[in-house]
């Protein structure tokens, strides 16, 4: 990333900030908890998906055996979490304001 990228983005970032900070109720000081906590979950999410095609080809190997076990438990063996469809970056995005 060059200099002028770098800034670029930089600039991005803070007219983002002061737009959020114009559009909520919180102080500057405030906001910081839901931005990190939306970069955490974008984080855990593409964590999730480059392991959601083993987590689902595992299931679909396992299920009506007799060592069938849930989404969750193969999710949680092969990525270390299980992230439901409810609670995916691109869901929460998608809900109405």
């Amino acid at each position: 990333m060059n200099t002028q990228s770098l800034k670029q983005l930089e600039d991005d970032l803070w007219r983002s900030a002061d737009m959020l900070r114009a559009n909520s109720d919180l102080k500057s000081s405030e906001y910081s908890t839901p931005v990190l906590g939306l970069i955490f979950l974008k984080f855990a999410d593409n964590k999730y998906r480059r392991s959601e095609k083993a987590i689902m080809t595992q299931y679909a190997k396992l299920k009506g055996t007799r060592r069938e076990k849930p989404v969750s438990e193969i999710a949680i063996e092969k990525c270390g979490f299980y992230l439901p469809d409810h609670a995916r970056y691109d869901y929460l995005l998608k809900l109405p304001e």
